[in-house]
């Protein structure tokens, strides 16, 4: 049986300049969906998270000259959200059943401490992964409205 993915969990864009592609973001994604928004570093990078109930909307920096795949302009990864960290290691084990590559689940204490994933990547280069239905985002769910 198909272990069910249960929303998107977050999109990660990379954009070449983040300021001016934060003051868009702002406008169409603050004041006209009403989505939230927070800013953080990862890997000394600056970030700029919009975020409802259900998924977060991530801008970072690209890196245009000799970057890595999906470090120039354009989709950095997408990640899908399931269940629990059994959903996760399920779908590790089924992807690796089907002959496909994926990485080993474990924990990214460095994005929370119950984060847990793993990442593949398609044909085309394109990053994904699946991650679980951590704390912080049940929070951010149910409590949504009392915020």
């Amino acid at each position: 049986m198909a272990t069910e993915v249960i929303g998107i969990d977050h999109i990660y864009l990379a954009v070449t300049d983040v300021s001016l592609s934060e003051a868009y973001y702002d406008k169409v994604l603050g004041d006209i969906l009403g989505f939230r928004k927070n800013k953080f570093v990862l890997n000394g990078n600056p970030h700029v998270q919009y975020y409802n109930r259900h998924f977060g909307f991530v801008l970072r920096p690209a890196r245009v000259a000799g970057g890595a795949p999906g470090e120039a302009p354009g989709l950095h990864h997408f990640c899908f959200r399931v269940g629990s960290e059994e959903d996760v290691d399920r779908i590790a084990a089924a992807m690796r059943s089907a002959g496909l590559q994926v990485s080993i689940p474990q924990y990214h204490k460095e994005y929370a401490p119950d984060y847990y994933a793993v990442y593949f990547t398609d044909p085309d280069g394109l990053k994904l992964e699946v991650t679980n239905f951590r704390q912080e985002r049940r929070d951010r769910m149910e409590k949504w409205h009392q915020t």
